[in-house]
């Protein structure tokens, strides 16, 4: 009202915090939290299990980034081998390196990356790492739809808390929650 609005919106403002209060309540009843310890126990569980699924899933694509990356860098490899391997019989000379200096860089680009993400371990067959690229999507997609539903049940847990905190005058504690 301070605003210059009308009595219109203040007819809607009454009407809209009725009914997000109505649903609060229903979300009290259906989820049988009778108690505000209750209640913020479930809002911080909410938005722990999202947190830690946000967190899995940063893991997987992570991982599914450098099957990726190892992936690309071991047909770069495969590809440009035989020319190193000409360079290496040509006696490493100037003449040759001029020729195929792309290819030489592309090379060593793919020796030094395939390098660092194996940090010293053996190099899995490619069809070990399609497997390991397949399985790493499909948790990926699994893990989304996860933390999509996750994600929507800590808002309304969020909410919810916040409009009873509202309603019982718990201010700062509302705040702390919206923070994190």
């Amino acid at each position: 009202m301070a605003q210059g609005k009308g009595p219109g919106y203040e007819r809607w403002a009454k009407v809209y915090n009725l009914k997000q209060m109505a649903a609060a309540l229903q979300y009290l009843r259906e989820h049988e939290l009778t108690d505000y310890a209750a209640l913020s126990a479930s809002t911080e569980a909410a938005v722990d299990r999202f947190h830690k699924l946000g967190e899995e899933l940063r893991d997987t694509e992570a991982a599914l980034s450098e099957t990726t990356q190892l992936m690309g860098a071991t047909v770069d490899y495969a590809k440009t081998r035989p020319v190193f391997d000409g360079y290496k019989a040509a006696r490493y000379s100037k003449k040759y390196l001029a020729e195929h200096e792309a290819e030489l860089a592309a090379y060593r680009k793919a020796r030094a990356t395939m390098s660092e993400l194996l940090d010293g371990a053996r190099l899995p067959k490619m069809d070990v790492l399609k497997k390991k690229r397949q399985e790493l999507s499909e948790k990926k997609k699994a893990l989304y739809a996860k933390y999509r539903e996750a994600q929507r049940q800590m808002r309304e847990a969020v909410a919810v808390k916040g409009n009873i905190d509202y309603l019982l005058g718990h201010t700062d504690e509302r705040n702390k929650a919206q923070e994190r």
